[in-house]
């Protein structure tokens, strides 16, 4: 009798120790080394129909502000819409219509149309010191699946992590697979597929953890949630019938 009670309660244990590494985050993460990430942090590669930011500044502001169609002084939290209605469409042949240095070649990533426009700016003397910065302004990715607020986002920063975008979703539910998530993204017409596994510090390094414009991120159920309409078959059910079990077992030995 004894031997089946120890059996039963490790069983328990074992199970709430599985249970755990299935929905904590980043496990062995007190061992993750330090880590250069520049080489993750890859400049956005400009698309078809995106909307850019394009900012000039120079060392006469005066001077810049010819260059510049969105006012320095905008307030990009509350006036997101105005700010896209003001940028710069890339057209289906990757071309942007610029103040004073007419039609652009956009094709490329963000940080080389900087680098272009800066050239073009100092090449013909337009300004001294230019300093070009160019975002992203309709920038969005779709959480759906298990999260508490499924949905489509937008966002401004150049570095969102696969974590944070979790976050603009309210985080997984506690249904959600975390090993199994599916990140769905196209870049130059081209559509790939990753799994990723947010319960493992591995996550960190990977090539997805930043997320891209139009990325969209699939949350998938966990074993529990597709066997929620049973009682039977479940790890929960299992373990609560176990622990039943368990106590009944403990009462008839202590009578």
């Amino acid at each position: 009798m004894r031997k089946s009670i120890f059996i039963i309660v490790s069983f328990l244990m074992i199970s709430s120790c599985t249970s755990k590494r299935n929905i904590t985050y980043l496990n062995g993460v007190e061992k993750y080394p330090n880590t250069d990430i520049s080489k993750q942090k890859i400049p956005y590669t400009i698309q078809e129909d995106d909307v850019l930011r394009i900012e000039i500044r120079s060392m006469v502001p005066e001077a810049a502000i010819v260059y510049n169609r969105i006012s320095n002084q905008t307030n990009t939290a509350t006036n997101l819409n105005l700010l896209q209605l003001e940028g710069y469409p890339v057209s289906s042949a990757y071309t942007i219509n610029f103040p004073v240095l007419g039609i652009l070649d956009v094709k490329g990533s963000t940080l080389e149309l900087e680098k272009k426009i800066t050239k073009l700016l100092l090449d013909g003397e337009h300004l001294v010191s230019p300093t070009v910065s160019v975002r992203l302004l309709n920038s969005k990715f779709t959480v759906l699946g298990e999260v508490s607020n499924a949905g489509t986002y937008t966002f401004l920063d150049r570095n969102l992590t696969l974590l944070q975008a979790l976050g603009y979703a309210g985080d997984l539910t506690i249904s959600g697979k975390r090993k199994n998530i599916t990140l769905i993204r196209e870049i130059n017409g081209i559509r790939s597929v990753k799994k990723l596994d947010i319960t493992s510090k591995d996550i960190l390094n990977n090539s997805a953890y930043y997320i891209m414009n139009n990325d969209v991120i699939i949350v998938n159920p966990n074993y529990n949630r597709i066997k929620s309409a049973g009682f039977i078959g479940s790890p929960q059910s299992i373990a609560s019938i176990s622990s039943l079990l368990l106590s009944i077992t403990l009462l008839i030995i202590n009578k």
